[in-house]
């Protein structure tokens, strides 16, 4: 049975220590090396995986090559993904990145494995893993596209605190008492921020920016109306979105009950009669995307309203990297 090389880049982290937990759940996938890197102040730091322990090395070159590494699942920031996967690639990873860094360029895959599988087989290298928030979003809309012609897209999101990694799991814990937060702006407890990552020049924030243009890229759509307000609230974890969604034809309910149910990823929880309707804490610790809230629109028979909820630390995150090296895995 085939087994692989897996490095794990920024294995300190809040997304590098779920690369190892999901790793952990999914013990079919044969691991033949583990090589876990960190910055200089993590080396030697021990970690067990699999009841064997391992190191963590610093990220440099000289302990990058002649590994043999098949895949190099990365979460260390941009900055990070910009200097050090061409050199994974360079001696012959496949580099599935999490960051920013490389989503956008035209030759680099931009994947959700339930929506756009076939684009990871064109990789020269790199994949990239889109932006948390914009991977739940795709699932219920290719669903709904495929059937209804997809037009234009609003998104509001109610985005957790360890989208922050570390940092906005800190600011949360300090601020409850008062203290004030290190990371952002503004306390976080009880309160909402409408201020995701930095401002641009057009009033937008670039996680908004990031979602409009993911979103364009992913579901092969170059002309869709996107449109974002990104917002982080006073919980630990998952991101709650409100999707409104135009299409090109008159929507019914049942159809859309249809799709989304038998979509790959999806759970559909719609039943608001009972407060039945998609939570974080359902969410939490899983990598399924909970839809529900779905209504049609009041001035608009071809126009609805959706909420869906999912774990961005997992689906969001770690879990939709990894699937991406199992399509590669079973492709092989």
């Amino acid at each position: 049975m085939k087994t692989y090389n897996i490095a794990i880049i920024g294995v300190t982290g809040l997304v590098g220590t779920t690369f190892l937990k999901v790793l952990e759940e999914k013990s079919y996938i044969n691991i033949n090396k583990l090589y876990l890197f960190a910055s200089a102040k993590s080396v030697n730091k021990k970690i067990i995986f699999r009841e064997k322990e391992y190191f963590v090395e610093e990220l440099n070159e000289k302990n990058i090559a002649n590994k043999h590494i098949d895949f190099a699942l990365f979460s260390a920031g941009a900055n990070v993904s910009r200097q050090f996967a061409p050199l994974f690639k360079k001696y012959g990873a496949i580099v599935i990145d999490n960051s920013s860094a490389w989503r956008m360029y035209k030759k680099i895959p931009l994947v959700v494995p339930q929506v756009n599988p076939l684009a990871c087989f064109k990789h020269k290298g790199i994949i990239a893993n889109p932006n948390c928030s914009t991977i739940q979003c795709m699932a219920p809309l290719k669903a709904l596209h495929n059937i209804f012609g997809l037009k234009k897209v609003n998104y509001t999101t109610y985005q957790a605190v360890s989208g922050s990694g570390v940092k906005g799991l800190k600011d949360l814990e300090i601020s409850t008492k008062g203290e004030p937060c290190t990371f952002y702006p503004h306390p976080i407890f009880n309160n909402c921020l409408p201020h995701i990552d930095n401002f641009l020049p057009n009033g937008y924030t670039k996680e908004e920016m990031k979602m409009i243009n993911e979103s364009k890229k992913i579901l092969g759509l170059p002309r869709l109306q996107v449109t974002a307000t990104c917002v982080r609230v006073p919980i630990q974890n998952c991101h709650c979105i409100a999707i409104y969604a135009q299409f090109k034809y008159k929507l019914d309910l049942s159809t859309i009950y249809n799709a989304l149910s038998h979509f790959p990823s999806i759970v559909l929880m719609d039943n608001p009669q009972q407060n039945v309707y998609p939570l974080p804490t359902i969410a939490t610790g899983t990598d399924n995307v909970y839809v529900g809230r779905i209504r049609i629109d009041l001035n608009n028979p071809k126009a609805l309203h959706i909420f869906c909820v999912a774990d961005n630390v997992r689906k969001g995150a770690a879990s939709n990297a990894i699937e991406i090296m199992e399509l590669l895995i079973n492709k092989k």
